[in-house]
């Protein structure tokens, strides 16, 4: 077959252990047709073959993002950004733009609003002082708190509270109505319906699907804001994701878009598992798996949430948060939740389990003991904090540390006074562990949890190379190639792919990314501002800023 296209003078980095280096690629009808010097790659080049003189710029598998939420990044990149924001009159002059901008929004809602943005705990009274005519509300970035004002907890019922399941509450003041802060889905999912757009929540939220179905005039729409969250993610070099959002829904709208050729990232999703449901919805779970098995789009692994996060002091710790007497709770009981993660291990399907504080995480580790399925490569979203009798088990059991760079504080854009609030001093060295886990056998998949954090994996390598250890503690970074490997071939089996993607192999798909530069003479510290040159997804140019490759399709 002649190449379709050749991208030479490159220095390739393949992350394949047979051949880890080489200088120009090949590839046609989607697969990679070869992979090797100049002179035997360009001898390929036929009449129609087009040669892209990659300058010496480093060419890799295209990146990997092993957790990420797509179509709620794609929602919230048109709403208000409050990231790096602080003070109230800031607050104040952004949000009231933004108001005068969108005369016509039913919620004014904000994105990455710090836990101390305010000099204070934010209320609904703070937020009235902004606006108080219209219904307002911010998200804080790791999405599991959300404050609002006055008039939004009235138009969602809330502001005289409301019965939540457990870990979900509408925070209550001494006067018997809520403060406005509202921590986890089920709380501020009544606020988020007030945009119309709650249906794209259900899965994470509760597990469930719209109903009734979406027409197909809201399908276009929701489609617009998946198809905005594949190109900002093109833009970063992805090329696959793992959707840690999602349901057979968002599955139907990506096979929609795959049929009408705007599909360009391969997309897993999976299926939520809820503390309230019964074994046999996990019907449904292998009912996707079944349904949903291509190149492009496919599900077969369920997710579940064992706690909270760390700010809002619902991770389930083993011990009581600095100055208080809580710990968090886990969301499952600790024998069901063995019970479920056997029956999902006896359909064949692997788990990801959001597990932040070091209970959450033990209890975990237990239930993957208990499912006993090695090859199943379950998995654990986060691990901010681990007890170090429990560091062995995941290489041990097999389990893959699904963790995120940008995430510990101090090493991208989250504050250090963090840890101060929420781990006691002597936990540091047991807090956002990567290598300790690496050295003890645990497969490592990076990712960005964007929109929680920037979905710039340039970004995330920089923080990874870059982060500073905490103050008596060990150094957590890997080295490049170990973190390169992390966001391409180490996700890539993370997430069962690793025959289609993840390496540039004869045979594999034409996923690849071309960096803006050497990435092994870029400083780490200027890292994080090095341009993508090119992202390629099945063989398909899907970005392109320069057209060197004739621009993207």
């Amino acid at each position: 077959m002649q190449p379709e296209m050749i991208i030479t003078n490159a220095k390739v980095l393949t992350m394949d252990e047979g051949r880890p280096r080489a200088e120009a690629v090949a590839f046609a009808g989607g697969r990679i047709l070869a992979v090797g010097s100049r002179a035997e790659v360009e001898a390929l080049a036929g009449q129609g073959t087009r040669v892209v003189d990659a300058g010496g710029r480093t060419l890799l598998p295209g990146f990997v993002e092993s957790h990420l939420h797509l179509v709620l990044g794609g929602n919230e990149l048109s709403q208000l950004q409050l990231g790096g924001v602080s003070g109230f009159e800031e607050l104040a002059r952004l949000f009231r733009a933004y108001a005068a901008k969108n005369p016509g929004l039913p919620l004014l809602m904000a994105q990455g609003a710090a836990y101390e943005i305010l000099d204070h705990p934010v209320t609904r009274h703070d937020l009235d002082k902004v606006i108080a005519d219209r219904p307002i509300a911010m998200m804080a970035p790791d999405h599991h708190t959300v404050w609002a004002n006055t008039a939004a907890l009235k138009s969602a019922g809330l502001l005289h509270g409301a019965k939540m399941p457990a870990g979900h509450v509408v925070v209550m003041g001494a006067d018997g109505t809520a403060t406005g802060e509202l921590l986890e889905f089920e709380a501020f999912s009544p606020v988020l319906a007030l945009t119309g757009d709650l249906h794209l929540q259900l899965g994470i939220a509760t597990g469930g699907e719209p109903d009734p179905w979406p027409s197909a005039e809201q399908r276009a729409k929701d489609k617009e804001k998946v198809a905005a969250g594949l190109q900002h993610c093109a833009m970063h070099g992805i090329t696959s994701m793992v959707n840690m959002d999602g349901n057979r829904y968002t599955c139907v709208l990506l096979k929609e878009m795959e049929a009408e050729g705007r599909l360009t990232a391969r997309v897993k999703v999976p299926f939520h598992f809820k503390p309230h449901m019964e074994l046999s919805e996990l019907d449904r779970a292998s009912a996707m798996a079944e349904e949903f098995q291509g190149d492009w789009v496919t599900s077969g692994f369920v997710k579940m949430f064992q706690d909270g996060v760390v700010d809002s002091r619902t991770a389930y710790m083993l011990h009581d948060y600095p100055g208080t007497t809580d710990r968090g709770a886990p969301l499952f009981e600790h024998e069901r939740f063995k019970e479920i993660c056997r029956e999902i291990s006896r359909r064949d399907l692997q788990i990801a389990v959001h597990a932040i504080g070091d209970g959450a995480v033990r209890q975990t580790i237990d239930g993957y003991e208990a499912a006993g399925r090695p090859d199943l490569r379950h998995r654990i979203e986060h691990i901010e904090l681990i007890d170090r009798a429990d560091v062995p088990r995941l290489g041990a059991l097999g389990i893959t540390a699904s963790v995120q760079p940008p995430h510990p504080p101090g090493a991208m854009d989250f504050p250090m006074s963090t840890m101060d609030h929420v781990f006691h001093r002597d936990r540091w060295k047991d807090a956002y562990l990567t290598r300790t886990l690496a050295d003890h056998g645990a497969h490592l998949a990076f990712a960005s949890d964007w929109p929680v954090t920037d979905v710039s994996v340039m970004r995330g390598i920089q923080a990874a190379l870059t982060r500073k250890p905490y103050e008596g503690c060990q150094d957590e970074r890997v080295g490049l190639m170990e973190v390169l490997r992390a966001y391409t071939a180490g996700g890539a089996w993370a997430a069962h792919m690793e025959k289609l993607t993840g390496v540039l192999r004869e045979g594999l798909a034409a996923d690849l990314v071309l960096i803006d530069g050497d990435i092994e003479a870029i400083p780490a510290e200027r890292l994080g501002k090095t341009g993508i040159a090119l992202t390629i997804a099945g063989g398909r140019v899907t970005h392109d800023p320069s057209a060197m490759a004739g621009g993207a399709a």
